[in-house]
């Protein structure tokens, strides 16, 4: 009887120690959210992607943590020009018949300023990947406390380095694409990340 309850003991003691810490539970909302882009040209090349989904998740309250996972519907591009969507979606640029996602899976979280989040990951487009940095700013410091605001990052890739090598017809394209990104989080649950 005494040797069953001490592995009774045991075993719970173990199962409580294996519990995971408490971690925050975020909510990101496409529908108050943006994802655009902006290409320099002598006829200007500006648009969004209208269909994508985003998750952010971490395994605890630690910053380091931090996981975030972006998947963008390339043929949703809208730059509000029918011909230059087009151009956009054919094999010279999104290829979006053979790669219909233009994806980021972040590799690493850190700290970069007092309401600025650095975030290394693995770009793809048009089924090439590449490492890529996306810095993120916390717009209302006092919504950090809350866990509810707009978080607005910044990306900028060399669209050549994804075989984007082609132009469009009687439009001189830059080669630098910079990507803009306004993002509604909201927590679910849990305790607020860890930040300085």
């Amino acid at each position: 009887m005494r040797l069953t309850a001490l592995l009774v003991l045991a075993t719970a003691t173990a199962l409580s120690s294996a519990r995971p810490v408490d971690a925050p539970v975020f909510e990101i909302t496409p529908m108050e959210s943006t994802i655009k882009f902006d290409v320099k040209a002598s006829v200007a090349i500006v648009g969004k992607f209208e269909k994508w989904d985003a998750t952010l998740t971490f395994a605890s309250p630690e910053l380091s943590t931090g996981v975030l996972d972006i998947k963008i519907q390339a043929a949703s591009v809208n730059t509000g020009s029918g011909m230059k969507d087009g151009k956009l979606k054919s094999k010279d640029f999104f290829n979006v018949e053979r790669n219909p996602y233009i994806t980021f899976h972040s590799t690493k979280f850190e700290q970069a300023g007092p309401n600025t989040i650095a975030i290394d990951g693995d770009f793809t487009i048009r089924g090439v990947t590449k490492q890529e940095r996306l810095i993120f700013t916390i717009l209302d410091p006092k919504a950090r406390a809350a866990g509810t605001g707009i978080i607005t990052g910044a990306m900028a890739f060399d669209r050549k380095q994804y075989g984007m090598n082609s132009g469009i017809p009687f439009i001189k394209i830059a080669d630098r694409v910079e990507v803009d990104l306004a993002l509604k989080v909201h927590r679910l649950s849990g305790p607020p990340v860890n930040l300085e």
